[in-house]
């Protein structure tokens, strides 16, 4: 997925973890992903969020789309911060899965917390 995801490529998305169901991300803040006010953009870590999402819940191997989705931003993020993402499922059906993701700082401080629920297609990954 991340070699066609140029997206996730141009956030500077680092993979640290995956496993079944589960991903950790890291990236950093850089000076074009910040507003006006001098912050990151609220859809900077929307998107990271929603990469990690992609990443756990196509993890089982079954593409999985999101329906529908939400982010709390808790903290603002400057340019420079190091952000790091962590997907876990909490929820696992046939067509159906829900995820959170945790947006951290390195120190472990909560910037968002995003919630995810994605439709899982037959249509399988070739690997």
């Amino acid at each position: 997925m991340m070699s066609k995801d140029l997206f996730s490529q141009w956030l500077g998305i680092e993979r640290l973890e995956e496993r079944v169901g589960y991903c950790k991300l890291r990236m950093t803040v850089r000076p074009e992903m910040c507003n006006g006010f001098g912050i990151a953009h609220g859809g900077i870590s929307f998107s990271f969020a929603d990469s990690a999402l992609a990443f756990a819940s196509n993890s089982h191997g079954r593409h999985a789309v999101s329906i529908e989705i939400s982010i709390s931003h808790i903290s603002p993020i400057k340019i420079g911060d190091v952000l790091i993402a962590i997907a876990e499922e909490k929820s696992l059906g046939n067509r159906i899965a829900i995820y959170e993701v945790r947006v951290e700082k390195p120190s472990g401080e909560l910037v968002a917390l995003f919630k995810g629920t994605v439709f899982r297609k037959e249509t399988t990954w070739n690997v």
